[in-house]
């Protein structure tokens, strides 16, 4: 086996980029994934890199299954890709309006 793996990688430890509580959709520049925990601005906390997350989302929206998903700075997930990251694919239909997503991280 290789000696130089560092880690799986499908949860890693990033700085905060606000205060997020476990559960919170996490953008630090191009990396996104999901707060394992809860932490303030600045501070240490894992996120998941991987699987399948109820998400906030921008309300007004309406998802289709296999849409691609982007995060916001806010960490709001979004259909809009200007100025935000992919962030993977939904897995379900999402109305317009409604609060709450399921999406597939495959960053």
């Amino acid at each position: 086996m290789a000696k130089n793996l560092i880690q799986a990688g499908d949860t890693i430890t990033v700085p905060a980029p606000a205060t997020v509580a476990s559960g919170d959709l996490v953008v630090v520049g191009e990396l996104a994934g999901v707060a394992i925990t809860d932490a303030a601005s600045g501070a240490d906390v894992e996120i998941k890199t991987s699987g399948v997350w109820e998400l906030g989302k921008t309300s007004a929206q309406a998802w289709t299954v296999g849409q691609k998903i982007y995060g916001t700075s806010a960490g709001v997930a979004t259909t809009v890709s200007t100025d935000n990251v992919a962030i993977g694919h939904a897995v379900a239909v999402a109305a317009n309006p409604s609060a709450k997503g399921r999406v597939r991280l495959s960053i």
